[in-house]
């Protein structure tokens, strides 16, 4: 194929959002809105760069090395392995897609049920055999993802949201308030932290292969162009989460003055969609985030199974998303809470790697693919961020404290810097005393 058509090109643009936009985008840009107040186009720089900026950069980097597997084995082969499957299973059947399950439950029926209902587990479970239910009939043909996704769901999806915007503006919820907290002290700073907290970065480097996938079933199998319409794809979803994020943080804003501050951004959602619509809101709103939630756990679903179908070439494609769907939806009936007591400290232990691993994959050519760069860099970093994460589970290591921006989640970050340069350094040298021995070997003989 020559050129990809725009349409078709716009249509796997959706598909890549829907997989991106789960519950969690929902709700972290209504609240950074309502705390921000007139703070809010600067910290909603700091949210794009981490939210939409590295999740994008992540396909792209992906992309161009060819694969995760072959980009994660610039740090080691060995790591490369246990990286990969740690990312998939993490970020898919164990937390990632139980979580997006669990949390549309409890945003779009649990708020309906009676108290006897609501106290019992059979709701949770005949919600998410009917979610996982529809999540593998999607899944079960991955060439079709571009049409149920991309041209049915994600519209669906787009409107609703973009009716509560329109509706906002004909009926105004209140005014701009003055920043709150740490938005009032650095805004841009907090802004990037809540982006951060979205963890789509892993989600990115999971989707490549979906992609991948899709781009090939419509013809599009050169190298190249694989790379380069991945990153068109990209950068068109990127521009929608911009959009999207934008809308959402601005309905938090000026929701302030109206509602006064709540404890997240599910319930300054809740607030804003009622007030427009009454009742009926509720309705609204349950849809939004069980297609959100459902088009990320499709996403998640299709790319771990592709992966592992290629890692044991032994078990089917659909004998795997049989597997994942029914083990997710086991995990996701342990309960949101539960879950999120789990999945925090796992994502505070990976998270730094995968950002470690984008960073370093466009600097490449920078520091010419040193791979001592990559090895002396992730272990400092993936050591700061899996003592953080044991701490968490009441594992302390008090000298961790005294790491710059430790207490705002990002010790990591110069473990990270002096082991790059540590790295730099040692494999200069390593390769200096190479060069010298073989040339006197060269001399001698």
């Amino acid at each position: 194929m020559e050129k990809m058509e725009r349409k078709k090109l716009l249509f796997v643009s959706l598909m890549m959002f829907s997989m991106f936009f789960g519950a969690g985008n929902l709700i972290f840009p209504p609240l950074l809105g309502q705390l921000s107040g007139t703070n809010i186009l600067i910290s909603m720089g700091g949210f794009l760069i981490s939210a939409v900026g590295l999740p994008i950069l992540a396909i792209a980097v992906v992309a161009k090395a060819g694969g995760l597997h072959i980009l994660a084995s610039r740090v080691h082969p060995r790591f490369a392995f246990a990286f990969t499957i740690l990312i998939y299973l993490s970020i898919g059947p164990f937390l990632g897609i139980p979580r997006a399950a669990s949390l549309a439950f409890e945003m779009g029926i649990s708020p309906f049920l009676s108290n006897t209902l609501a106290e019992s587990n059979l709701p949770l479970f005949v919600y998410t055999l009917v979610f996982f239910g529809i999540a593998y009939w999607l899944c079960m043909t991955p060439s079709k993802l571009v049409d149920r996704l991309g041209k049915v769901l994600t519209p669906v999806l787009l409107v609703l949201i973009a009716s509560i915007f329109i509706f906002s503006l004909f009926k105004p919820i209140g005014s701009f308030s003055a920043p709150i907290g740490d938005y009032a002290k650095f805004p841009l700073f907090k802004g990037f932290l809540e982006g951060y907290m979205t963890m789509d970065a892993i989600a990115a480097l999971n989707f490549g292969i979906v992609i991948s996938a899709a781009l090939k079933e419509m013809g599009v199998t050169e190298e190249k162009k694989l790379v380069s319409n991945t990153m068109k794809a990209g950068a068109i979803a990127g521009l929608l989460l911009v959009i999207i994020y934008g809308i959402l943080a601005y309905l938090g804003a000026v929701s302030q003055t109206r509602f006064g501050t709540t404890e997240n951004g599910a319930q300054t959602l809740t607030n804003v969609v009622f007030f427009l619509f009454g009742q009926k809101g509720s309705v609204i709103l349950g849809l939004i985030f069980t297609l959100a939630c459902l088009t990320t756990s499709v996403g998640l679903l299709t790319s771990c199974s592709q992966y592992f179908a290629k890692l044991i070439p032994n078990v089917s494609y659909r004998t795997l998303i049989t597997i994942l769907s029914v083990s997710s939806m086991i995990f996701a009936n342990v309960g949101l809470t539960q879950i999120l007591k789990f999945s925090v400290p796992v994502l505070t232990a990976i998270y730094p790697m995968a950002i470690v691993l984008i960073v370093l994959a466009l600097l490449n050519d920078f520091f010419n693919g040193n791979s001592y760069v990559y090895l002396f860099t992730m272990i400092c970093a993936s050591l700061v961020s899996i003592l953080e994460a044991l701490g968490q589970f009441g594992f302390k290591v008090n000298i961790l404290n005294s790491l710059p921006f430790y207490s705002k989640g990002l010790g990591w970050i110069i473990p990270a810097v002096i082991g790059s340069i540590v790295g730099f350094i040692y494999g200069n040298l390593r390769n200096k005393w190479f060069k010298q021995k073989y040339m006197v070997k060269s001399e001698k003989i």
